[in-house]
Order: structure tokens, then C-alpha cells, then sequence
């Protein structure tokens, strides 16, 4: 279980305070696979970060009971300046992993070539997402923290990339924040709502959907300035 207690999360912004949650309470299980909805510029990703510790609360805790992932295929701390090589090393390091077994796997895994010991601020875009998605499944987690399940590259890598991952998930769980509806369904049992600064909780993934697409559309009738009685 990850564990919440009285934690808060804001961010200023040009049109003001963006409150992502208020001191919520709660807490979000490990040992299923849970899908969290949200719409665009709920917060989704401030609390990947939360979740994996990159990133601190205004105020509360959060404790963890699993060893938790950064976020499937994104950054965490990594230096342009330094190679690739180099960062998978120190990241492997951070984590208490054997450096040289981590290298090893995302040398042969991200097939990045000479590049590896190029540094990062040479790298395409598609490059560094190769990497982060090998790193990432280089260390054994038992919760990895998926925004989308999206993999850089040729056909070929995809389907490597999505292999992978379903292998990993045969021993490990994952905690998924999206809007695609089809996603969240076809990878997790549990879902939850991030809106307004709390977090609701679903004991089934269709219950979670159906308010949240239900919230989707009201938003969408009020802002076309139509009553739900309008509505045929």
C-alpha cells in the first residue's frame, strides 16, 4: 500500500493556484493493478512523481510498502552532459543495483549502439526514450509507474519493448495514470478519479470509468452553455 497522510500538492500558474491534491488521506493498493483517470492538467503526472519520490509534497508524507518505479520511459535524474552509459550507471547505483549487470542489459536492450557512450545532449528524442524504457525495466520493481504504455522505435522495438513489459508485469504491478480509456481497461483491475484535488477510489475499474466518462460529458454540456435537459 502506498500511503497518504495529509499531503497537499500546488502549483502557481498564469492563471493562478493549480491545486493537484488538498490534504488527502488514503491510500492507493499495491498488489493489484490500478488504473487513476484524469483529464488534461488534473495533475497526473505531478503525482507520478510524487509516487516514485522525484518529486516532494507541499506538505504531508507519503510511505511506501513496495519498491516503487519512476515512471515507465521518462527521465529521472539524468545529466545531457553526461554519456548514457554514465547515467544508467549512476541511476543503477542509486537503486542499489549491480552497475555493470544494468549496463549490460540496457546496452543490449536499448540498441543505441556507439551512442551509449555518447553524451545525452546528442540523443534524439527517441534515442532517450529508448533508454529510460530500458533502464526502467533493468531494475526489478514491484510497482512500475506507467503514464502511457508507449515505446520509441521501428515495429520490431515496439514489439520487443511490449514483451518486455508483459513479462514484467507477470511478477511485478503496476499503477497507471491516463485519460485513454481503452488503456486504463485493458491493463488494470482497479480504477480511481484524480479531480479536484483528491483522489476517489473504485473497488472495480468499470465503476471508475463510467464516472469518469460521465464527468467528461457534463463538462462538455456546460461548456457548450446547453442544459442536460437539452439534451436528447
Amino acid at each position: 500500500m502506498i500511503l497518504f497522510d495529509d499531503v497537499s500538492k500546488s502549483y502557481r500558474t498564469a492563471l493562478g493556484l493549480k491545486r493537484i491534491l488538498h490534504g488527502f488521506d488514503g491510500g492507493l493498493p499495491t498488489d493489484m493493478n490500478l488504473g487513476i483517470l484524469g483529464r488534461n492538467g488534473s495533475g497526473k503526472t505531478a503525482l507520478m512523481r510524487m509516487l516514485a519520490g522525484s518529486e516532494l509534497p507541499d506538505r504531508g508524507r507519503i510511505y511506501r510498502d513496495a519498491r516503487v518505479s519512476f515512471p515507465v520511459g521518462h527521465s529521472i535524474g539524468v545529466s545531457t552532459m553526461m554519456t548514457g552509459r554514465e547515467n544508467v550507471a549512476f541511476i543503477a547505483r542509486a537503486y542499489g543495483e549491480e552497475v555493470g549487470r544494468v549496463v549490460d542489459f540496457v546496452d543490449d536492450f536499448a540498441e543505441l549502439g556507439v551512442y551509449l557512450d555518447e553524451p545525452m545532449r546528442n540523443y534524439s528524442n527517441g534515442m532517450r526514450a529508448r533508454l529510460y524504457f530500458s533502464l526502467c525495466m533493468a531494475i526489478d520493481f514491484d510497482v512500475y509507474l506507467v503514464d502511457e504504455v508507449t515505446a520509441a522505435g521501428d515495429v520490431e522495438f515496439k514489439r520487443k519493448c511490449n514483451q518486455l513489459f508483459a513479462e514484467r508485469r507477470r511478477t511485478a504491478r503496476i499503477i497507471m495514470t491516463s485519460n485513454n480509456v481503452k488503456m486504463i481497461r485493458q491493463y488494470c483491475d482497479r480504477g480511481a478519479i484524480l479531480d479536484g484535488g483528491r483522489i476517489l477510489m473504485f473497488d472495480r475499474i468499470e465503476d471508475a470509468i463510467a464516472v469518469y466518462q460521465n464527468q467528461i460529458y457534463r463538462t462538455e454540456i456546460e461548456g457548450s452553455g446547453l442544459r442536460m435537459a437539452e439534451v436528447s
